[in-house]
């Protein structure tokens, strides 16, 4: 007899789907667009900063650090928190960040490396305080991942392989929000008004961290 259910037939699933897509627009859209706003030019149709293109292009590196630094800090604590708890901090930690960068004013510099491997070097350069704002989101998106599988899959029993599978296929979201990102910061004429794509990705993760990842469809039977 056919299954009447299935892994969709789950809300905190199906909202969990959407999260992870959006997901993408974290991770991805950040450091890429943080490249094409420190080096355009002050008098693009979307200017920047014009700042010199071989230290910047070093500085997605540092995020994508701060993602490894962010992995080891999730799994040395994941076991002593509860996943809601920890996905709940982390992007309550995204949103505060993501706003202090669109907000703070780029007058406002601090140095910060950037590892060119390359020549195996590190190079030194001054950045607006906001970019390493957003250069410090990636400890927070590092553990939203695992984060939102572990919540999405929970109580799922037998549907769990299927909706393992069906999770993959969402890394679409990345090329989709990173897309959107770029729309925006075409149509504003400003990278840091795209900023807002992420920030509202960040606040979806939220939103199902604290309510949409409550399974309500407990009446299904998972053995």
């Amino acid at each position: 007899m056919k299954d009447p259910h299935s892994a969709f037939s789950f809300r905190h699933f199906n909202l969990g789907i959407l999260a992870i897509g959006l997901y993408g627009g974290v991770e991805m859209g950040i450091p890429g667009f943080i490249l094409q706003y420190l080096t355009a030019a002050t008098d693009a149709v979307t200017p920047g900063l014009a700042m010199d293109a071989g230290y910047v292009g070093t500085l997605g590196s540092i995020y994508f650090l701060f993602m490894l630094i962010g992995r080891f800090v999730g799994a040395s604590v994941g076991g002593k928190v509860s996943t809601k708890a920890m996905m709940t901090f982390v992007s309550t930690t995204a949103i505060i960040l993501l706003l202090l960068g669109i907000y703070l004013p780029s007058t406002t510099t601090v140095s910060v490396p950037g590892i060119d491997y390359t020549n195996m070097a590190v190079l030194w350069g001054d950045v607006p305080v906001g970019i390493f704002c957003f250069l410090l989101v990636g400890l927070c998106a590092s553990v939203m991942w695992g984060g939102i599988f572990n919540l999405a899959t929970e109580g799922l029993g037998k549907y769990t392989a299927i909706a393992s599978g069906a999770f993959m296929t969402m890394v679409v979201g990345f090329a989709i929000m990173v897309a959107v990102q770029g729309l925006v910061a075409d149509w504003t004429g400003s990278y840091l008004i795209s900023y807002w794509v992420p920030l509202l990705c960040a606040v979806y993760i939220l939103y199902y961290a604290l309510i949409g990842s409550k399974n309500v469809n407990t009446d299904i039977p998972v053995d």
